[in-house]
């Protein structure tokens, strides 16, 4: 983390709290905490707040509130995040299909890293993976904490299009695209499970804080979810993180 939280002007009516200059559990927490510390607040001249891995973006009404003004708000409420309790995370288990159609990519990343496919597997599904924020599409994770002994470049080409749910690595990042889109990570699996769903209550099941768990499973356990999932009979599991230690 910064030594001191910047304060940087996005033009004219926004400011971005940059707490560091990394991917890091700690920075992000303050992120998460920055956001909420001002949610709560009912600060006036709030536009909206779009969190990141490392800083927030705070957009606001100039003619309510000047730029001065929202600083000293904003720096008086970064002062009490030490004693911000944020919400317990939970865990949302992803079972995944790996390889294959589902996994086109997956023989790359094994060239890349020089390992199994049952050891990049392995590697993959071992860890709870951190959201630390959501982007790009609704309900799109992007994941921390992922091994570097799988870490792969990006595609060197985008795909015009990728399948919903095709799980994927880009550089030292994974993560889920929770809808048809293009996108350049590589495929190492899909997930039957549906990640965004519009007429789903709440459509998206995780918040950043929360955390990701890959489950392997085989082909025939795909097709069973699959039908589970159209006909509405899923049961995710969705269940508090355990502490360290318990």
């Amino acid at each position: 983390m910064y030594s001191e939280t910047k304060y940087l002007i996005a033009g004219d009516s926004a400011i971005v709290v940059e707490f560091g200059d990394k991917i890091s559990p700690q920075i992000n927490e303050s992120v998460r905490g920055m956001y909420l510390a001002i949610e709560q607040s009912g600060l006036p001249g709030v536009v909206s707040l779009t969190p990141t891995y490392r800083s927030l973006l705070v957009q606001y009404d100039s003619l309510i509130v000047p730029y001065a003004k929202m600083l000293e708000e904003l720096k008086k409420l970064e002062g009490n995040l030490k004693t911000m309790e944020l919400p317990e995370p939970n865990v949302l288990e992803i079972p995944t299909l790996y390889g294959g159609e589902c996994g086109p990519d997956l023989d790359f990343v094994c060239q890349n890293s020089g390992l199994s496919k049952e050891e990049v597997i392995q590697i993959h599904t071992s860890r709870e993976y951190l959201i630390y924020m959501l982007g790009f599409a609704p309900g799109f994770p992007y994941l921390g904490g992922m091994d570097e002994r799988i870490a792969t470049p990006r595609l060197k080409t985008p795909r015009t299009k990728i399948n919903s749910g095709s799980v994927g690595i880009a550089g030292q990042q994974t993560g889920i695209y929770p809808m048809a889109s293009p996108g350049g990570w590589q495929l190492i699996g899909r997930t039957p499970i549906l990640l965004y769903d519009p007429m789903r209550n709440p459509p998206i099941l995780y918040k950043t804080g929360d955390y990701l768990k890959f489950i392997p499973i085989d082909e025939q356990e795909y097709e069973t979810i699959c039908k589970q999932v159209e006909e509405g009979s899923y049961q995710y599991k969705l269940y508090p993180k355990k502490e360290a230690g318990k």
